[in-house]
């Protein structure tokens, strides 16, 4: 490889180092004040897998029987 490649690969990962760096600062584009925090995307991404963790761990019976009486329901629903 000649010396100016390896320049060239090296200042390309640089590049690529400081656009993410960037990225994680918030900088490349304008903010929205009014898109929700990220603490409170975490907050919901957490409450959604405990809830499926919790789902999980239910007997099949019980999952099954839930589904069923949901759709039992919902067949309710359209013939009123």
């Amino acid at each position: 490889m000649t010396e100016q490649r390896r320049f060239h690969d090296l200042t390309l990962a640089n590049v690529d180092q400081s656009i993410l760096a960037q990225a994680f600062r918030s900088e490349l584009v304008p903010q929205d004040p009014r898109d929700e925090p990220a603490s409170q995307l975490l907050e919901r991404i957490g409450a959604g897998r405990e809830a499926a963790a919790a789902e999980k761990k239910k007997p099949a019976r019980a999952r099954d029987k839930r589904k069923r009486r949901g759709n039992v329901e919902a067949k309710k629903k359209t013939t009123r």
